[in-house]
């Protein structure tokens, strides 16, 4: 009996790690996370972290370092092409999805909108100067003069859709973001967001509510 009753436990115990641990999810659209302005890809190893915890095979997550991280956003979105080129090979996927913070979002945007093919299904915005941001003052490099309200760069990327028909976007934003001035730029039109308490501009990257979001989103059956 008492070995009977040890392997009932052994069995339940089995049960019980089978269902906490998350199990490869192989038939998952490949990710590319992008950083922001300056950052590079060593500051998404949380976010790339939490995906490959939540059941994403490793060859499924990639994470991007711009030759310049703090140039221009035409030149980003050419680095993106190979890139997502890259990870589409390596993962035998016609799709990807994109995970971008901050100036990152730009980038990404010029490179959905002016790249036909690009394969984009969804994309995550997370604090991204959408509209432009004041503290683009402050920055340098060729991403500055992007950021800036009412940059020629900006009237061109806003002058069509956020994102392509078939192509699905929310953005994420945090209402004490000090690097997006006014916080209703990392808005789109038309495009569901989400306002998540309190994290940083910074901490949009690490903070688990946001993941849960942007998880749900990757995830949902359309």
């Amino acid at each position: 009996m008492i070995v009977r009753k040890a392997g009932v436990w052994a069995v339940a115990t089995a049960l019980v790690l089978c269902a906490t641990v998350p199990r490869p999810l192989l038939g998952q659209v490949p990710v590319l996370l992008v950083p922001g302005w300056f950052d590079t890809e060593r500051d998404l190893v949380t976010l790339r972290t939490r995906f490959l915890s939540a059941g994403w095979p490793a060859d499924r997550i990639a994470a991007i370092t711009f030759e310049e991280p703090t140039g221009s956003n035409r030149d980003h979105a050419l680095e993106l092409h190979d890139a997502i080129e890259a990870l589409s090979a390596r993962a035998n996927s016609e799709q990807v999805d994109i995970v971008a913070h901050s100036m990152g979002g730009l980038a990404a945007r010029w490179y959905i909108l002016t790249h036909p093919g690009h394969g984009v299904r969804r994309t995550v915005f997370l604090g991204s100067p959408h509209a432009g941001t004041q503290a683009a003052y402050l920055a340098w490099g060729g991403g500055r003069a992007e950021m800036m309200p009412g940059s020629p760069f900006l009237d061109s990327l806003n002058a069509a859709q956020p994102v392509p028909e078939g192509v699905e976007a929310m953005t994420i934003r945090t209402p004490v973001d000090s690097r997006i001035i006014p916080g209703q730029s990392a808005t789109l039109p038309g495009v569901p967001n989400h306002e998540v308490c309190c994290p940083t501009h910074a901490g949009l990257v690490r903070n688990s509510n946001v993941f849960n979001l942007i998880r749900e989103f990757l995830e949902a059956q359309r």
